[in-house]
């Protein structure tokens, strides 16, 4: 689960606005968090379900330091190595990179990569499919979870969906959750 910064929706009618964020703090949280219930999209944040935490990436989301903590300081700690700053950089700082390379929206963001250079969790357009590297194959996502799969050598190269600050914290080595679905 996630959101964009805060509430994007009218808690009245429950139906979104007409803007597609609230701040630069978009977040990938849990679902379950010491025993808060909460009422989706009532007066606080907008909540937001991915089918996964690469999915979460994808759209430009990090971990969350409340819920999240221990996998947004390593997320931070490989940050700091995959940008050579020194020091572990503030969730202000991440969302400042990320949300420029958001802003620019739909095919204009999109950069063409060559599949061969990319980090497990990428995630690609091929054909007006979407996939996700995993390993030696690239995962065919849909909402119920990842499909068939294909080498990720058959296909040379792909529209790329994961910001590039994210797929730089990914090659420097950040693993994220995957969906039960993405198996060997």
């Amino acid at each position: 689960m996630g959101n964009r910064g805060g509430r994007i929706h009218d808690p009245s009618t429950r139906t979104l606005l007409n803007r597609k964020w609230a701040s630069k703090r978009w977040i990938c949280c849990v679902t379950s968090f010491k025993d808060r219930q909460r009422q989706v999209m009532g007066r606080g944040y907008t909540e937001m379900f991915f089918l996964d935490e690469v999915t979460a990436l994808a759209a430009g989301h990090r971990p969350c330091f409340e819920c999240r903590r221990g996998a947004a300081r390593a997320f931070a700690g490989i940050w700091q190595q995959a940008f050579d700053l020194a020091a572990p950089p503030m969730a202000d700082d991440m969302d400042h990179v990320l949300h420029q390379e958001r802003v620019v929206s739909g095919k204009a963001r999109r950069s063409v990569i060559e599949t061969a250079k990319l980090p497990d969790g990428a995630m690609i357009v091929v054909q007006e499919n979407i996939y996700a590297v995993h390993r030696r194959s690239l995962l065919r996502w849909t909402f119920d979870g990842y499909e068939e799969s294909s080498r990720r050598s058959l296909v040379q190269e792909a529209e790329l969906l994961t910001p590039p600050a994210i797929v730089a914290v990914l090659e420097a080595g950040y693993t994220p959750e995957w969906h039960s679905s993405a198996r060997d």
